[in-house]
């Protein structure tokens, strides 16, 4: 069975944030296969989300502390 959705759009080290569990925070992917994601929130720990599901929301990485 196909579905329309998939985890191809994201790679290893980008960021996301769960659409419906804000709280997580930013997660970090670490794997992305089939229809399986996996990633590390800040909130959450490490999760792994079923695409066929759930679109995770691909984000901006976190801004580093400048010591200007």
């Amino acid at each position: 069975m196909s579905s329309n959705r998939s985890t191809s759009h994201f790679a290893p080290g980008d960021w996301v944030r769960h659409p419906t569990r804000p709280e997580w925070g930013l997660g970090r992917v670490q794997s992305a296969l089939g229809n399986r994601l996996t990633a590390t929130f800040e909130h959450a720990g490490k999760q792994s989300i079923n695409a066929e599901l759930l679109s995770l929301v691909r984000a901006e990485p976190p801004q580093a502390d400048a010591d200007e």
